[in-house]
């Protein structure tokens, strides 16, 4: 007999705050074959994609997030956990109005900064306060920096899809055109960008914008059709599993660490998860760009757009080689097809977000290109 099943965005962040550590916890065996039956595949035991439960064993941080005690009055809880974070990770940050949407900008340096301007774009599931170690460093050696929250992300705001935004590349497009008229950002400017989704969209706008780029420097992001796509934006695809796994509070950090050698430190954690723990509205963002955009086709403009010939600026591919989503060959492939353009610095000890695991070798390589 069929059951109907209502989900709505009120009812899956409901499910969050008051589901026990007990219930959500769901060792990553199950979840894996529940992955491989919803999308029709087989169970495999050395499946490498992104679980939303059970990733990070070693990592007291990613417990401590979920690992709730069974009476709400004592610490740990959802409410407390919130109330002893909420001001955390809003370094150099404020609040900008752009149109009816409000940004959360991070800036360091001034206008007068005697070696121009810096913009530093962000990927899913994460936020532009992976750029704030380097964005300092960067400011401290003449450089104006500035590093804006995507819509939908960190602390920036998340509309509801259907409702002013769908998270679709021409409106995020759109939208990063009015942020930056805003903040007077003036042409042509430094260009960072790194990550899965919204900063493929960050390469696909400067592609549509050369003419504002003086120079652009790429960290760990896809830039080839043989681009892998990580387990996480898999199974976001999948109906109702996606809903769920959008709404799991660790997602942006695992994530993080799922790429990466290195496990985050409480107070980094911290803010990764903050906007996760906010409210459900990062997760539903998140799922909506994750199920609108076409990863091959989003990877072929990029290899297309930034082949010799057709690119004339110049570009640095700044690479962790600990990268577990994105391997060193799509680096080496992206510039054996642009040889005339693109410098290829490789980063050792950093994975995907080399600006988090290894910011001051970041620093070096984008004072040594600019």
């Amino acid at each position: 007999m069929a059951t109907n099943l209502l989900l709505t965005p009120q009812s899956l962040a409901f499910s969050k705050f008051s589901v026990s550590t007990k219930k959500v916890a769901i060792n990553s065996q199950r979840a894996t074959r529940f992955v491989a039956r919803a999308s029709g595949g087989e169970e495999k035991n050395d499946e490498k994609g992104f679980t939303p439960f059970g990733f990070v064993t070693d990592n007291p941080s990613s417990r401590s997030a979920i690992q709730l005690p069974e009476s709400p009055a004592e610490d740990g809880n959802v409410g407390q956990m919130l109330y002893r974070i909420e001001d955390k990770g809003k370094e150099y940050g404020s609040y900008i109005k752009s149109g009816k949407l409000r940004w959360f900008v991070r800036e360091t340096g001034s206008p007068e900064s005697r070696r121009g301007t810096v913009v530093f774009l962000h990927g899913a599931p994460t936020q532009s306060y992976s750029y704030r170690v380097v964005m300092s460093q960067m400011s401290d050696a003449g450089f104006h920096c500035f590093a804006p929250d995507w819509i939908g992300f960190g602390f920036s705001d998340k509309p509801q899809p259907g409702y002013g935004f769908d998270y679709t590349e021409k409106e995020f497009h759109e939208a990063l055109d009015k942020l930056l008229d805003v903040l007077e950002v003036k042409s042509p400017f430094f260009l960072v960008v790194q990550g899965f989704v919204v900063g493929s969209y960050g390469l696909t706008w400067a592609l549509k914008n050369p003419s504002k780029i003086s120079k652009l420097a790429i960290l760990n992001t896809p830039l080839t059709v043989s681009s892998p796509v990580p387990g996480l934006f898999q199974q976001l695809r999948i109906p109702l599993f996606g809903e769920f796994t959008s709404q799991n509070a660790v997602i942006a950090e695992r994530f993080i660490e799922a790429g990466s050698p290195y496990v985050l430190k409480l107070e980094k954690a911290d803010v990764y998860r903050l906007p996760y723990l906010a409210s459900s509205g990062p997760g539903f963002a998140l799922l909506e760009a994750a199920r609108k955009i076409n990863f091959r086709d989003i990877s072929s403009q990029i290899a297309d757009g930034f082949a010799s010939g057709r690119w004339d600026k110049p570009v640095l591919v700044a690479w962790g080689l600990a990268d577990k989503y994105l391997p060193q060959t799509i680096a080496e492939e992206f510039r054996k097809q642009n040889l005339s353009s693109v410098e290829l610095k490789l980063i050792e000890g950093a994975g995907h977000m080399p600006q988090e695991d290894w910011p001051e070798k970041v620093v070096d390589a984008l004072r040594m290109f600019f």
